[in-house]
């Protein structure tokens, strides 16, 4: 493999979008929230169609991501196809990809992207390996505490403590989806994000969507589907492997890979 010298974090020419905020890159989001208050039944040709509902009131915002730490922690691996969307205020129309999801507790998670582009970000103890094969280039960069507590890293690893670190309310927002609970959390301690929606499985409990709104009007939004929990996930899922021509850019100190 071809070496490089390590660069500085901040000059980190490749962190994904997902794990750090970003600015001017697609439009910011404009919320008309609404709530289904009940089931609404649609009569059309063929029958009737229930239409979606949202919120379930019986069951409290605390009791809704009490339930969702529980249905994390209890995880041990899972497995999900996911849409990541960018909004920017900036441009009109949203970065739209896609892909699948990997996760082994306590700390592997690889996300593999095959649309528009294929890359690969694999998280293994601290450390984040970014591989993108048009470019021949892998990086490896020591993920900051911050982004493993308060980005959608600390959110699927279970590391989260939403009681001390967030203010929990209702805030419904416009879903497709049935039998999902919505919460707005907002940070007890000024950060990165002004508050992060979120849209849980009320069969599962555990997060359908994620949306991470920025101070600057910029968000980023993770829809996940396909989810399966307790599956047997290879050990080479969480093993890159690349051609010996890949350029490497290592930023962390001692890393063994």
């Amino acid at each position: 493999m071809v070496k490089r010298q390590p660069t500085k974090w901040g000059r980190f020419r490749n962190v994904p979008i997902f794990l750090f905020p970003i600015s001017g890159i697609i439009r910011g989001m404009k919320r008309s929230p609404w709530l289904l208050p009940g089931l609404i039944l649609i009569v059309l040709a063929a029958g009737l169609v229930a239409a979606p509902v949202a919120d379930d009131p019986a069951i409290t915002p605390a009791e809704a991501v009490a339930k969702l730490q529980k249905a994390l922690r209890a995880v041990s691996t899972l497995q999900a196809k996911f849409e990541q969307l960018h909004y920017s205020v900036s441009v009109s129309m949203p970065l739209r990809e896609k892909g699948d999801l990997y996760l082994e507790k306590p700390d592997h998670m690889r996300w593999e992207y095959r649309d528009p582009q294929n890359k690969v970000f694999l998280y293994k103890a601290g450390v984040l390996e970014t591989y993108l094969p048009e470019e021949k280039q892998l990086t490896r960069s020591p993920v900051p505490e911050e982004a493993l507590k308060t980005d959608i890293f600390g959110l699927l690893l279970g590391l989260m403590s939403f009681e001390e670190a967030y203010t929990v309310e209702d805030s419904p927002f416009p879903t497709e989806a049935v039998r999902v609970r919505q919460v707005k959390l907002t940070p007890k301690t000024e950060g990165d994000y002004s508050h992060i929606l979120l849209e849980i499985d009320a069969a599962t409990w555990l997060p359908r969507r994620a949306i991470f709104l920025e101070w600057a009007g910029n968000k980023r939004e993770f829809v996940f589907s396909q989810v399966r929990t307790g599956v047997r996930i290879p050990a080479r899922i969480f093993t890159l492997k690349v051609p010996p021509d890949t350029e490497v850019i290592d930023d962390t100190e001692g890393a063994i890979r």
